[in-house]
């Protein structure tokens, strides 16, 4: 599968923002005759760098597959915490298996400094029968750390998939002890699997896609199953495994969902957005991808958008949204 040539040209009318807030990561599930949308959120007073700080989740709404998304509600999103913190929803997934939606997500808790909120990142899971209804956050901590492990000091950006025996398979973003705190070291993504959505998960232990010449890897993985292989498109940082420019995607495979390898066509897509008629946009980001996917055939691709800013810093950014990629049937 060349994953590049899929992609379709997009289009203003599917951009989607909320005012007065940045937009980014975006998942899209189906419910009868409606279309649905989780989104993180988070005010634009807070600077970009207020995802790991003050995200929350909200739902929208659309009537059609390419219709206009309207808010809903928020679904999650600042609750104190026991201890004067407060939690902080961010990197929402959806899968829908046993008649329930079931909502991964990266949630954690802190004071309001970045890197206490952002090395508190767990990954946790929510579920519904009926996504305007009731959310019930059932494990705060699905994906928890190990010590020692390559996981050892955060988990966040979660994906999953439903496998060909009805397990559960997840790649999630981990990040290890290995360089000096508050950063840390590796950054990479690990694997683990479980009987069923709310787990219990056993971890593959090992890193999954490692760049042996630079520690930060990869991160923001998108999951599935297709044509009798799992597919994964991930943030390829240095450009290692495309061999095109930093933060393009990358196209793996795999037969059985813990030891993969670059597609024959390795580059998913690039920094850029094609409207058609030669109208092609260079972008700062096009991070988060999520796929669409109706029976096992991916429809959509759901990208974060930030578009060129003034300098490579995220001091400047005044707007980011979602949008949505048709791709070839």
């Amino acid at each position: 599968m060349d994953f590049n040539e899929l992609l379709l040209p997009t289009s203003e009318s599917l951009k989607f923002r909320d005012e007065g807030y940045f937009v980014w990561c975006s998942t899209m599930f189906r419910h009868g005759d409606a279309f649905y949308m989780i989104y993180s959120r988070w005010e634009k007073e807070h600077g970009f760098i207020g995802w790991v700080t003050h995200s929350e989740v909200c739902l929208a709404r659309a009537d059609s597959l390419l219709g206009e998304f309207r808010f809903v509600r928020q679904l999650f999103g600042r609750e104190p915490g026991p201890d004067g913190s407060w939690h902080v929803v961010h990197n929402p997934t959806v899968i829908t298996h046993g008649g329930r939606h079931w909502l991964y997500c990266m949630n954690n808790y802190g004071h309001g400094d970045v890197w206490e909120h952002r090395n508190n990142q767990r990954i946790g899971v929510a579920c519904c029968t009926d996504p305007e209804g009731e959310w019930e956050f059932v494990n705060e901590r699905l994906i928890d750390v190990t010590p020692g492990g390559i996981d050892s000091l955060m988990t966040s950006n979660p994906t999953a998939t439903v496998t060909p025996e009805g397990k559960i398979l997840m790649i999630y973003k981990a990040v290890d002890h290995s360089g000096p705190l508050p950063k840390g070291g590796k950054v990479l993504c690990g694997a683990a699997i479980a009987d069923a959505p709310d787990g219990p998960f056993v971890k593959y232990g090992k890193p999954i896609f490692e760049n042996p010449e630079d520690a930060w890897s990869v991160e923001d993985p998108f999951l599935w199953y297709q044509d009798g292989q799992y597919h994964t498109v991930v943030k390829d940082f240095q450009g290692y495994f495309t061999g095109a420019q930093k933060h393009c995607f990358a196209h793996f495979v795999s037969k059985n969902g813990f030891d993969w390898r670059p597609d024959e066509h390795p580059l998913a897509y690039r920094r850029e957005l094609d409207f058609g008629g030669g109208d092609i946009r260079p972008l700062r980001l096009l991070d988060r991808p999520q796929l669409y996917i109706e029976d096992g055939v991916p429809r959509l691709l759901l990208c974060a958008v930030m578009e060129p800013q003034p300098d490579d810093t995220f001091d400047h950014v005044t707007d980011t949204y979602s949008i949505r990629i048709p791709l070839k049937a």
